[in-house]
């Protein structure tokens, strides 16, 4: 191929480079049909509702990462399409970091209600509080659950009434 042929720029691509330019997020496509974004949780509902009016109309999962050595959760949502074809192969992970002191992170349930769940499970396993969110209440633990939420990295695991550090 000679130097003035271009590789078309795949779609997925094209997304991700209009949203660095539109909204100074960060991104990468690693390949046609997998990428992702880091957005300033600030961000979060504008690139949302952007990437909603573009095609992409449902979140696939949300999650959550604990980081304790830099003191942040990440929450992740795997957002795709049903109604655009173009669409319909591609995940794009939309990334957002928020901190141990303040686990506040604005709920996507106004973009796209198919986070309802997902949202609801990380509050529960990892305490990130979704503001927003019109139901934020437990799914599978006791309402009377007490102490570290199961999935950040602090946790213990207890047996036969001892706590055992997993750590050692």
């Amino acid at each position: 191929m000679s130097s003035s042929q271009q590789v078309p720029q795949s779609l997925l691509s094209k997304v991700i480079q209009d949203l660095i330019g539109k909204f100074k997020v960060t991104g990468k496509a690693e390949s046609d049909t997998r990428g992702y974004v880091e957005v300033d949780k600030s961000k979060i509902i504008q690139v949302a509702s952007y990437l909603k009016e573009i095609g992409f109309d449902h979140v696939k999962s949300v999650t959550g990462i604990d980081y304790p050595e830099q003191n942040q959760f990440e929450v992740v949502y795997h957002v795709s399409s049903y109604s655009v074809p173009e669409l319909a192969k591609v995940i794009l992970a939309v990334k957002s970091k928020t901190s141990y002191k303040d686990p506040k992170f604005p709920s996507l349930y106004s973009v796209w209600e198919s986070v309802w769940t997902g949202e609801r499970e990380t509050y529960e396993m990892l305490g990130i509080i979704f503001e927003g969110h019109p139901e934020l209440r437990r799914l599978f633990l006791d309402e009377d659950f007490e102490g570290v939420y199961p999935l950040r990295k602090s946790f213990k695991l207890k047996q036969e009434g001892l706590f055992i550090d997993k750590s050692t």
